[in-house]
């Protein structure tokens, strides 16, 4: 795992180890870890033209020093100090190894410069950036040289991810200690570039992280074993669909096909049962009338050990007494899309002691909690975890960053997500792949995360399936096809 964790944490942590070394030692850590990056980056160190855009806190101090090791080496180094404070030791320092402060208008030195660190805010930055950090801020991301930014690209809330104005855009971020989640969590993280993390020992002194983000060997679905039959791999239950959506029964009952279920049940009324026969002709479907349905209904699909409920099914009396009986049951659900409009109206059928996981996007959310659309993605990390509290349930909120919240645990952040994901269906997919996990006994947080993982990986299997091929469009059935080589990567 990648660990995240709030700046409070990260100022306590710190000021707890400082206590225990030399003064200064702590920058002296940062601004080593900070220039051998920047000399791995460059073609070439000596020569190189360097700019130091500085701000007057530490991160700025890092980047004198980062600066001064690098003069050291031969490089060309000018310091931008903005605004009217300078960390002076390590201005010291950087004049001392042959560097300079620049005098008069930064533009052409920024411009001309083969590699650029960003110094000019820290992790305790917040809101827009003002003049003169803007200017160097919007100049810094227009120039065409390297940008190295030191530790949370200027503009961007180290805790959040927020962006309300100019930010850096960085190509690498170097980050101290541990991440923060504004690196992890967009928008934020789309002005990151690749981010290295520099370890300046404050491991001993972090609390448990606060965001987490899964690798490749984090991802354990269920795997069967010698005894293993359909039962015993899971059976999940299908609610999708309708004579409107049909494309929704047959999605969601291919990502559980595909995503690991001993046996799929679906249920819907004929039509859809009838497409889903003829794709999938190994899953055992029922026919249910048109409805208002009895809570009994679900007795004819026969027995499974988790449900997934909503995609396609609509949104009037028959979806609504058809969601109330499912989540009626001692079993774990999942709820999407049209699942979620319901439950907009009944949050009171949230009220159960079993394991339930949303999957909404920012619109289905923004009904859930009665939140504009534009706030919830402008702060998706405190409304999925708002989310996760209010509707006492699993949440992951879709999107550019894929969110997976429960109350008082670690937020989970999806690395593999894609663009190529942002086509119609690609959701129903996902409901049915997380609907298998769950039915294979994976808790609700990990099948969630676990689910988005492969879904995004999938993905960008299916768009680029060599690694020298170029992006193409593709289609939720794309994806659904290429989960067995995502499960097999894990």
């Amino acid at each position: 795992m990648r660990y995240a964790h709030e700046v409070g944490k990260v100022r306590a942590a710190e000021r707890a180890l400082m206590a225990r070394l030399p003064d200064g030692a702590l920058m002296q850590r940062a601004a080593a870890g900070l220039a051998a990056v920047c000399a791995r980056v460059l073609p070439a160190v000596y020569g190189s033209r360097v700019v130091l855009l500085v701000g007057g806190g530490d991160n700025g101090g890092d980047a004198l020093y980062a600066g001064a090791r690098l003069a050291r080496r031969g490089a060309r180094v000018r310091a931008v100090q903005a605004g009217s404070k300078i960390h002076e030791a390590g201005l010291a320092a950087l004049r001392a190894a042959g560097g300079r402060l620049l005098d008069g208008d930064p533009e052409p030195a920024i411009a001309g410069a083969d590699l650029i660190v960003d110094g000019l805010t820290g992790i305790g930055g917040t809101g827009a950036l003002r003049d003169p950090h803007a200017r160097l801020a919007a100049l810094a991301s227009a120039a065409p040289g390297l940008v190295v930014a030191c530790d949370v690209p200027s503009g961007v809330d180290a805790g959040t991810g927020c962006v309300e104005g100019d930010a850096v855009h960085a190509d690498i971020t170097v980050t101290f200690g541990t991440h923060k989640p504004g690196l992890l969590i967009d928008p934020g993280a789309a002005h990151c570039g690749v981010v290295e993390l520099v370890d300046i020992g404050l491991g001993d002194d972090l609390p448990d992280p606060d965001v987490v983000a899964a690798r490749p060997a984090d991802v354990r679905p269920p795997e069967p074993g010698p005894e293993s039959d359909k039962y015993r791999r899971g059976v999940v239950g299908i609610l999708a669909g309708g004579d409107e959506y049909t494309g929704a029964a047959v999605l969601s009952t291919g990502g559980a096909v595909h995503g690991g279920a001993g046996m799929v049940r679906f249920a819907s009324v004929a039509h859809p049962v009838e497409l889903v026969r003829q794709r999938w002709p190994e899953v055992v479907t029922t026919v249910i009338d048109p409805g208002p349905h009895e809570p009994k209904v679900l007795e004819r699909v026969g027995r499974v050990q988790a449900w997934v409920a909503g995609p396609g099914l609509g949104t009037g009396d028959a979806a609504e007494s058809l969601l109330a009986a499912v989540l009626a049951t001692d079993l774990p659900v999942l709820v999407d899309a049209d699942g979620l409009t319901v439950l907009a109206r009944r949050r009171d059928l949230l009220l159960r002691p079993a394991p339930t996981v949303l999957t909404p996007h920012a619109g289905e959310l923004s009904r859930l909690l009665g939140v504009p659309r534009e706030d919830i993605e402008a702060r998706r990390l405190e409304h999925a975890r708002r989310a996760a509290a209010e509707l006492s349930a699993t949440v992951l909120l879709k999107g550019s960053t894929t969110l997976v919240a429960e109350q008082d645990r670690p937020v989970r952040v999806n690395p593999t997500g894609t663009p190529r994901l942002a086509t119609a269906g690609t959701g129903d997919v996902l409901s049915g792949l997380i609907g298998a996990l769950l039915a294979g006994g994976m808790p609700a947080l990990d099948a969630a995360a676990s689910g988005a993982y492969l879904h995004g990986l999938a993905a960008r299997l299916a768009s680029a399936p060599h690694p020298s091929a170029a992006e193409a469009p593709i289609s939720a059935y794309d994806v659904i096809t290429a989960l067995p080589d995502a499960f097999r990567s894990v």
